[in-house]
């Protein structure tokens, strides 16, 4: 009962800020664009059902989404799994968890018609790239080893189908 807890913690403080807060900041009081453009919705719809699902995967695995350099709060945000998250969507893409994110952001951008909210989804973009590439992905190298390497080597980065 305490990891769903720290998950539901973690997902308030973390992506509920940077996937919800955030952009309503942006939008600087404007109301949604109506028409066409409440289709945006559905992108941000789509963004939660995938961190929703990726953070039951983290769940089941005995752990959290809370990023290795947070351990020092461990007892509000959890843990990292001791495992390689590789069931659900984790099967298509080794970050699916920040593509939902960037997904309800972008939804977001296009609801309220704000180019504000769309530059705000290419520099988080680019900002969990980097996090991922300089940060998470040797982290998961030193502590996972040959787990790591042959996951990393099966699953895209991103987006895609698995390799054999």
């Amino acid at each position: 009962m305490l990891l769903w807890f720290q998950g539901l913690i973690f997902s308030v403080l973390v992506p509920g800020v940077v996937a919800f807060y955030v952009p309503q900041a942006l939008r600087s009081g404007h109301a949604a664009a109506g028409n066409w453009w409440s289709l945006g919705w559905i992108l941000f719809a789509i963004g939660a059902a995938i961190y929703t699902m990726c953070l039951v995967s983290f769940l089941a695995a005995d752990g959290t989404p809370a990023i290795f350099f947070t351990r020092h709060i461990r007892a509000v945000l959890g843990e990292e799994p001791k495992e390689v998250v590789s069931k659900g969507l984790y099967r298509y893409s080794r970050n699916p968890m920040y593509v939902g994110v960037i997904t309800a952001i972008a939804g977001q951008a296009i609801v309220y018609r704000s180019r504000g909210i769309a530059l705000y989804a290419l520099i988080a973009a680019l900002t969990f790239h980097c996090v991922v590439v300089f940060l998470e992905e040797p982290h998961l190298a030193r502590a996972r080893g040959p787990a790591w390497d042959d996951y990393r080597r099966r699953v895209p980065r991103w987006l895609g189908l698995p390799r054999s």
